[in-house]
């Protein structure tokens, strides 16, 4: 049986092969730490690595050791004491371990293992079980984007582009075919020189062809190269254009003065989660940020989540800018997703104009909408208004906000895996 090793090395010296054995092999315990991991630390601060650690009692496996069984004699230098047949009473107490006043258990404990996550495995780990609801891949869309691809074996290339089971094998079968002949020959020739010295003398010029005719064939059989550089074979890549599905988010945000800092910093932070999710899921995204208050605008990320602004809520102004942004830039091939957050405060007739607009006009043109709600209290019109919604299309989706605490598990019921 053949054993092969990767001791391929990641940063720092650490084995690539065994970091991902462990990890699957304790993939329960480190998705508990990362759960853990992620209640300390803000959504900011998501993005990067983090230490964790698995109590030592999770990672104890069972094995064999040899226990000291029989009867066995020991001499101890320097006995005045004990003759042989004596019983030894037993040690009272023990050797401990440490310093301080002993406790009243038998347990002992040891120190937790930790270790450090990578930025990519922390961020595989926390979106493991999430995934965009509805994902409708119409169109893998040509990038100017290529990836490497196998395609066969050339007969040039580089050294380190050599494939060593394909050149040993093609040798092999060169030196089975090139020898055959004298090997088939050469056998025959032995057979022909036994049977001549049996009835001639060693000195017999038949004997001495005979042996000479072995002497060469043998020789011509060794002088067949292992390698030839003909046996050789590269492995061939060639590059593919590489699809990646297209994608736009919508990224929709209340900022008129009921909104007050504490409720537009809960909104920033569930958009920040939603970019990172989107980055983890897709390859191209586009994001497009529209803040409204009375009157929307498309602005970037940056005036997105840290701009100021006052006054009254028109939210129809939203989606109006939504419909038309969707329109103008970006055709069928696309899969739209729009989040929207909201206190649910906002003028009673615009709000039945916004279901309006998504019933008819929106919901028709996107794979799923998010809505919602940051309010500590019962919900504002905008909420009853958008159940109407929510009955009519089943790609609508609604949740409330009441603190920092509550954006994590509403994030994941908006973006949980479905059932198939």
């Amino acid at each position: 049986m053949t054993y092969l090793i990767d001791r391929r090395l990641q940063s720092k010296n650490k084995s690539a092969v065994n970091r991902e054995r462990f990890l699957r092999r304790y993939k329960e315990q480190v998705q508990k730490a990362v759960e853990h991991a992620v209640k300390g630390r803000s959504i900011r601060e998501i993005a990067g690595g983090e230490k964790i650690s698995i109590p030592a009692r999770d990672l104890n496996e069972p094995g064999f050791g040899h226990a000291r069984g029989g009867v066995w004699e020991t001499i101890s230098p320097g006995n005045k004491e004990f003759i042989k047949g004596d019983k030894i009473a037993r040690p009272q107490g023990g050797g401990g371990r440490g310093q301080g006043k002993a406790g009243n258990s038998d347990e002992r404990t040891e120190d937790d293992f930790v270790f450090e996550l990578s930025r990519e495995e922390f961020m595989n780990y926390f979106f493991e079980d999430l995934e965009l609801p509805n994902m409708v891949k119409k169109q893998l869309a040509s990038t100017v984007e290529f990836r490497p691809q196998r395609a066969g074996y050339t007969v040039s290339g580089t050294p380190t582009n050599i494939h060593v089971l394909r050149s040993l094998r093609g040798a092999l079968a060169r030196r089975i075919a090139v020898g055959a002949g004298p090997a088939a020959a050469l056998h025959e020739a032995e057979q022909e020189l036994e049977r001549l010295q049996l009835i001639l003398a060693d000195e017999d010029s038949a004997v001495i062809t005979a042996r000479s005719r072995v002497a060469a064939l043998k020789s011509r059989i060794n002088a067949i190269p292992f390698i030839d550089p003909f046996d050789l074979r590269y492995s061939n890549r060639i590059k593919v254009p590489k699809p990646s599905s297209q994608c736009v988010m919508f990224c929709l945000m209340d900022v008129s003065g009921s909104m007050d800092q504490q409720k537009k910093d809960i909104a920033k932070r569930f958009f920040i989660l939603l970019y990172l999710f989107l980055a983890k899921v897709y390859e191209k995204i586009d994001l497009v940020f529209i803040r409204h208050h009375t009157a929307a605008s498309e602005v970037d990320e940056h005036e997105f989540f840290n701009s100021r602004e006052s006054g009254g809520t028109v939210v129809s102004s939203a989606l109006h800018m939504l419909g038309k942004v969707l329109t103008e830039r970006y055709s069928s091939d696309w899969n739209v997703y729009v989040a929207q957050a909201s206190d649910g405060d906002n003028w009673d007739k615009d709000s039945i104009a916004c279901r309006q607009l998504l019933t008819e006009s929106i919901m028709p043109l996107v794979q799923y909408y998010a809505y919602v709600e940051i309010t500590e209290g019962e919900p504002q019109n905008l909420w009853y208004e958008y159940l109407g919604v929510a009955q009519a299309h089943s790609h609508f989706a609604m949740q409330k906000i009441e603190s920092p605490a509550d954006i994590f598990p509403v994030f994941r019921e908006l973006f949980k895996k479905q059932a198939k």
